[in-house]
Parts: C-alpha cells; sequence; structure tokens
C-alpha cells in the first residue's frame, strides 16, 4: 500500500477575528522572484501577458496573476490559479533569473476596517491610503521578519513570508489586533 503524504501548511487551520481586523491564511499561490534588465522587460511581459510594473510600489495584474515591483530589476510573482509561471519564462531567450518560491512563501491575509493599525504595530512605513493607495505593494519588515505587503483593497492587505516566519508573523499581527491601542 503506497502511503499519501499531503503538505500542510504553517498556518493551516488558523485564523483571528477581533478589533475590527481578521487574519486568515491566504489561499496556496504559485510564486516566482523574477530578476531581469530593462532590455528584457518587454518579452517577460508577453510571456506572461501581463506589463511588468516599473515604478516603485507599484503593481500590475491580469485575472489571478499579479506582478509586484520589488526593485529597479525584481518583481514577485503570484498566481492564485497555481500556474507554472518557470513555463512562461522559460521560452524567453533575454537574460533574465526565474526562481520559483511558492514553497518558501506563505501569505495571510489582514483584512477590516482596522487593518492600517494592526499593520503599523510591527511596520515602520506609513500605510494610510495616501502614502499607499490600492494596488501599492512593497518588501519591508515586519517586526524582525521580512514581508512584501500588498494592499488588494482598502481594508485588505495580503502580508507574504517565508514559511519559518509565518508562526511568529501570524502571532504579531494576532497580539497587534488584540490590543489595537
Amino acid at each position: 500500500m503506497v502511503e499519501v503524504l499531503t503538505r500542510t501548511g504553517p498556518l493551516d487551520g488558523r485564523s483571528f477575528a477581533a478589533s475590527g481586523v481578521r487574519l486568515s491564511p491566504a489561499e496556496p499561490a504559485a510564486r516566482l522572484s523574477l530578476r531581469a534588465g530593462g532590455d528584457a522587460v518587454k518579452a517577460l511581459s508577453k510571456a506572461l501577458a501581463l506589463s511588468l510594473p516599473l515604478r516603485p510600489k507599484s503593481t500590475s495584474a491580469s485575472g489571478n496573476l499579479a506582478a509586484l515591483w520589488l526593485g529597479p530589476d525584481e518583481w514577485l510573482l503570484i498566481d492564485e490559479d497555481g500556474n507554472d509561471l518557470m513555463a512562461a519564462c522559460a521560452a524567453i531567450t533575454a537574460v533574465h533569473s526565474a526562481v520559483d518560491i511558492s514553497h518558501r512563501n506563505v501569505a495571510i491575509d489582514v483584512t477590516g476596517p482596522n487593518v492600517e493599525d494592526v499593520l503599523a504595530a510591527g511596520c515602520p512605513q506609513d500605510l494610510s491610503l495616501r502614502a499607499f493607495p490600492v494596488g501599492a505593494a512593497s518588501r519591508t519588515i515586519f517586526g524582525k521578519a521580512e514581508v512584501v505587503l500588498w494592499r488588494r483593497s482598502e481594508q485588505h492587505f495580503r502580508v507574504e513570508c517565508w514559511r519559518s516566519f509565518a508562526d511568529y508573523v501570524f502571532g504579531l499581527l494576532e497580539a497587534a489586533a488584540r490590543d489595537p491601542g
């Protein structure tokens, strides 16, 4: 008899709601760390069927595939449909680096009217709508962990972090939500 093992996520079964904020693990997604110079952007954008954003904190999306600008030559691609992003990039002959990080990262959805206050407990960035509008994304820190914040709507942030920091980040978010002051 063959025993089939299923991968469990570090946050499976966890959720929290209080003080106008809800925390929940985001659905699994395919993720790609993409690095490329300006000469490869057009070809990669065509292969991925979305325009790679070129401005700080900007994002672009096509269906359930999103590209988050992390630096002048760096993007985080997130495909909530789980498509093979590596295959799309493999067809490009322009110099680039594409690394599948789907199993390295996990995400936490942080939603509710007090989302900015909860995130401000561990993040030094100004997350007000004026400074961090809907669609903005940024690599930053939350507590002592490196994260990528992506504002999906006025009251919804996606917090991407390494799997090994997921429990710490979730716990810090939960503590901040318990004490909104």
